[in-house]
C-alpha cells in the first residue's frame, strides 16, 4: 500500500499516528511493525473533512473542535491497537470515544486527535446485544456493546420478557455513554442509577489494556469507570442486570401550586419502595413553557396554563406505576388510595394508560412529531445539578421565584428527588454528601443561536448564587475548567481519581474533551 495514495496532510499525519516511518512517500515495508497497529486499522482511520467534520460538533451546538481523524472499529481490538500505538508513540495525539455526541460542553470532541466511532462496533452484527443467566437463581442479565443504544437494548430484552430496572428519559443513548456519567430518571430513587445496576464492564484502558472488571474483579477499575466521564477506559461491553418487564404502564401527571407539598410529596413516594410509584419526577411550569401533555385535553391544558398564570410559577408532578393487564382492576385501586395522600391541587390529576415500551420511549416519540425544520438551529445550553435536600427550598426561593421570576422563556426544568442510599459511593460519580435525600435540578432549555446567552447568562447567575450562599451543589455533565473546580467537584474522591488516571491512563490520551487532565501524569 504505497502512501502516495494520500495528500501530504494526510502522509504526515499517518507518519504521526504510525509512528513515523523515516523516509515519506515510500512503500509500507514489510518489516513494518505489525505488532503495534494492524494494518486493517489503517483502512478504518478516515481523514476527509466530510468525515471529520460530523465528529467537530455535539448535541449542544455551541463549540466545535475537528478531530484530525476518525476511527471506524469493526472490533474493540482495533480500538485497543490504536490506543496501545498512542500509548507507545513518542507523539502525543488524545482519542475521544463517541457514540451518539449527546453532550452540550464538547466532552465528546478530541481536538487534532482521534475520534472513535463506536457505531461503527455493532454496525452489520447481530451479536453485541446478548441475553443470559448465571446459574444463580433469578439473575438475569444483559450483555451489551457500549456503542449499543438503550432502546436496542430494552428490544432485546422485552424478547425475553425481561428489562433493565433503571433508564434515562432519552433511550437513543448510547449505553457506554451513560455509564460514564450516570445514567438517571425517575426509576433511580428505587433502583439507582444505572451504574448501581451493572454486573461487569469490558475496558480498553488508556495503556490500550482489554480488562474484565467487576465488583469483584479489578475493582478498582469497575468502580472508577462507572461515573469516571471516560478518563480511565472506554466500556466495551456491560453486563447489566435485568428483572421482569411489566405490561403496562398508569402514568400520571399531578399538578401543584405549592413548592412544599410537591417536594413533600415527591419525598413520600421515593420512600415507599415497596408499594407506590414506580418512576416519580417532576417539573417547574411557568410563563410561555407551559405546555400540554401527550396525553391531556386541549380545555384542560388551558386550565394548567390559567392556573400557572395565577400563581406565577406551579409544579408537575410526574408518576407512573407498573402492572400486569392481569392485576390491572388491583393496582388501580391502590393507586386511587394513594392519590388521596398528595396535595395535588383539586381538579388537576392527569392519568392515562400505555404500554411499557411506549412509556419508556416517550420523549424520543415526542421528538419525532416534530419536523426537521424545528430542529434545525436549535442550540442547547443546558445546567445540571445536585442539590441537597436540605437546601431545595433556599434554591427554590431564589431562583424559581426570584432569577426565574418574569415570564421570559426558561425552558425545561427538571426537579425530582433521588435517594442516596441507592448510589454505590465507591463509584466516580459525585454526588451531594448531605445523606438522604438529594434532588436534581435539570435546566434544558433549547434555544437559537441569537438568545441562547441569556440562558447562559441566567445559568451563571444561578451558579452564583449557589456558591455565595454555600450550597454544597455537584454539576450532573459537569463542565468545568480549572483544575480547582474539578477538585471541588470530586471532593474527597479527587486523589482516587487521580491514581486511577495514573494508573490507567497515564498520559491522559483519554476523553480529552472533559478537560479534567491536561496533562500526563
Amino acid at each position: 500500500m504505497a502512501l502516495r495514495r494520500f495528500s501530504d496532510i494526510t502522509t504526515v499525519f499517518l507518519l504521526t499516528i504510525y509512528r513515523a516511518i523515516s523516509l515519506a512517500f515510500v512503500d509500507w515495508p514489510d518489516t513494518f511493525p505489525l505488532g503495534l497497529l494492524d494494518l486493517d486499522i489503517v483502512d478504518k482511520i478516515h481523514l476527509d473533512p466530510n468525515t471529520t467534520t460530523q465528529f467537530s460538533i455535539d448535541y449542544g451546538q455551541l463549540s466545535q473542535a475537528a478531530p484530525a481523524a476518525v476511527l471506524c472499529p469493526s472490533s474493540p481490538d482495533d480500538i485497543a491497537a490504536l490506543v496501545r500505538f498512542a500509548y507507545t508513540s513518542s507523539r502525543y495525539f488524545a482519542i475521544a470515544a463517541r457514540g451518539r455526541g449527546h453532550s452540550v460542553g464538547g466532552q465528546a470532541f478530541a481536538p487534532g486527535g482521534v475520534v472513535v466511532d463506536m457505531a461503527s462496533l455493532g454496525r452489520g452484527r447481530a451479536d453485541r446485544i446478548n441475553v443470559s443467566s448465571d446459574d444463580a437463581p433469578a439473575r438475569w442479565y444483559v450483555d451489551a456493546g457500549g456503542e449499543q443504544l438503550w432502546i436496542d437494548v430494552l428490544h432485546e430484552t422485552l424478547k425475553h420478557g425481561l428489562t433493565p430496572r433503571s433508564w434515562t428519559d432519552y433511550l437513543h443513548l448510547t449505553v457506554g455513554g451513560t455509564l460514564s456519567n450516570a445514567g438517571i430518571s425517575g426509576q433511580a430513587f428505587r433502583h439507582g442509577p444505572q451504574i448501581s445496576n451493572v454486573y461487569e464492564l469490558d475496558v480498553i484502558t488508556g495503556k490500550g489494556d482489554m480488562i474484565t472488571c467487576s465488583h469483584e474483579e479489578n475493582s478498582d477499575l469497575f468502580y472508577g469507570v462507572l461515573g469516571g466521564l471516560g478518563q480511565f477506559g472506554i466500556i466495551t461491553r456491560a453486563r447489566i442486570s435485568l428483572a421482569p418487564a411489566p405490561q403496562r404502564v398508569r402514568w400520571l401527571h399531578l399538578v401543584y401550586t405549592n413548592f412544599h407539598m410537591f417536594t413533600r410529596d415527591q419525598e413520600m413516594l421515593i420512600s415507599k419502595l415497596e408499594k407506590g410509584f414506580d418512576y416519580v419526577e417532576g417539573r417547574l411550569l411557568k410563563g410561555k413553557d407551559v405546555s400540554s401533555s401527550s396525553f391531556i385535553s386541549e380545555e384542560d391544558s388551558e386550565k394548567i396554563k390559567l392556573l400557572a398564570d395565577e400563581f406565577g410559577a406551579i409544579y408537575l408532578l410526574e408518576g407512573a406505576v407498573y402492572y400486569e393487564q392481569a392485576t390491572a382492576s388491583m393496582v388501580h385501586q391502590e393507586l386511587e388510595s394513594l392519590l388521596k395522600q398528595l396535595s395535588f391541587a383539586p381538579g388537576f390529576a392527569f392519568t392515562t394508560d400505555v404500554s411499557y415500551i411506549g412509556f419508556l420511549d416517550r420523549v424520543h416519540e415526542e421528538d419525532t412529531k416534530q419536523s426537521s425544520t424545528e430542529h434545525e438551529g436549535v442550540v442547547h445550553p443546558w445546567l445540571n445539578l445536585f442539590l441537597p435536600k436540605s437546601r431545595i427550598r433556599d434554591f427554590e426561593s431564589a431562583v424559581f421565584k426570584g432569577i426565574l421570576k418574569n415570564n421570559n422563556p426558561v425552558g425545561l426544568v427538571l426537579i425530582y428527588p433521588f435517594n442516596k442510599n441507592k448510589w454505590d459511593d465507591e463509584m466516580s460519580a459525585a454526588i451531594p454528601d448531605e445523606e438522604g435525600v438529594f434532588y436534581t435540578i435539570g435546566l434544558l432549555p433549547s434555544a437559537t443561536r441569537e438568545d441562547w446567552e441569556y440562558f447562559d447568562k441566567q445559568h451563571h447567575e444561578i451558579l452564583s448564587f449557589c456558591h455565595q450562599e454555600g450550597i454544597e451543589f455537584k454539576q450532573y455533565l459537569p463542565q468545568y475548567v480549572t483544575e480547582t473546580d474539578w477538585r471541588k467537584h470530586f471532593g474527597r474522591k479527587w486523589d482516587v481519581f487521580v491514581q486511577l488516571k495514573r494508573r490507567y491512563d497515564p498520559k491522559a490520551l483519554l476523553s480529552p474533551g472533559q478537560r479534567i487532565f491536561t496533562n500526563p501524569l
